[in-house]
């Protein structure tokens, strides 16, 4: 049973840092490509960044230069570290893999991400 589980959520000022992170389970690690996406009320889910196995990374223009994805195979979790954040940032924030030849995806629950004063 393939299981992604989000942390590290919660609220945050303006200008400081915060980390999420999501362990994968069930799920052969080396073979998906790992994304995070947001998605703010109203909005529609965006991807922020995306790690391939080979370590290719995609960032979407809003966070690049603030936003770093990595990936550690030997605990098999993704996190993005997220710096000088603001409220445009806040969202709900989703784990995602997909397989890199099948296609076949899968999301964690989400963890909401608020920045405000």
């Amino acid at each position: 049973q393939v299981q992604l589980v989000e942390s590290g959520g919660g609220l945050v000022q303006p200008g400081r840092s915060m980390t999420v992170s999501c362990k994968a389970s069930g799920v052969l690690f080396a073979l998906y490509t790992l994304g995070w996406y947001r998605q703010a009320p109203g909005q529609q889910r965006e991807l922020v960044a995306q790690i391939t196995p080979g370590g290719k990374i995609d960032y979407a223009n809003a966070v690049k230069g603030r936003f770093t994805i990595s990936r550690d195979s030997t605990k098999s979790t993704v996190s993005l570290q997220m710096n000088r954040l603001h409220p445009g940032d806040t969202a709900q924030y989703y784990c995602n893999a997909e397989q890199t030849i099948t296609r076949q995806q899968y999301w964690g629950q989400g963890t909401q991400v608020t920045v405000s004063a």
